[in-house]
């Protein structure tokens, strides 16, 4: 009867952790909440590597999963169809949750939300701002007609066929 019960728990307990597993996987895409029609790559170099192939800008997004401000953002630029747009067309779009270890990336410090774009000759890109001048490069939900600005200026400057 002990046996019976131990093959009972035994096989319960693997059942969920299959179940815990593909509900993992299930959350972990590459979007994370930044747009599923958008094509995201996974790493940094890979990003550049792609940006130098496609002749396209690199958009990264530096984020954390449970700050607000990196939340309220997320969900504007999820709202916002013609960032939407050019991010998925225009773009090699690279989201990250942790620093890259390229402190190019970090002109005036880390810290979240902050996007940088880099050009095809991988160049990060400094002149390409936000409105703050104590963090040059974040931006905030209500900045998202300035972000589609920038948008159109590195899609111009950095990849002028597009």
């Amino acid at each position: 009867m002990l046996r019976w019960v131990l093959l009972a728990l035994l096989i319960g307990s693997c059942a969920s952790a299959g179940e815990e597993k593909k509900k993992k996987q299930k959350t972990e895409s590459l979007a994370r909440g930044w747009g599923d029609s958008i094509k995201w790559v996974k790493t940094y170099k890979e990003a550049l590597q792609m940006t130098v192939k496609s002749k396209k800008p690199l958009m990264v997004i530096h984020h954390k999963l449970d700050c607000p401000h990196s939340k309220a953002l997320k969900k504007a630029f999820v709202a916002a169809k013609s960032i939407q747009k050019m991010a998925k067309e225009d773009f090699i779009m690279l989201n990250t949750v942790t620093e890259t270890g390229d402190k190019n990336l970090a002109p005036d410090g880390y810290y979240v939300p902050r996007i940088i774009f880099v050009d095809p000759s991988k160049t990060v890109r400094t002149d390409i701002r936000g409105r703050y001048s104590n963090h040059r490069y974040t931006y905030q939900a209500a900045d998202l007609p300035l972000l589609a600005k920038n948008m159109e200026t590195a899609k111009v400057l950095l990849h002028p066929e597009l």
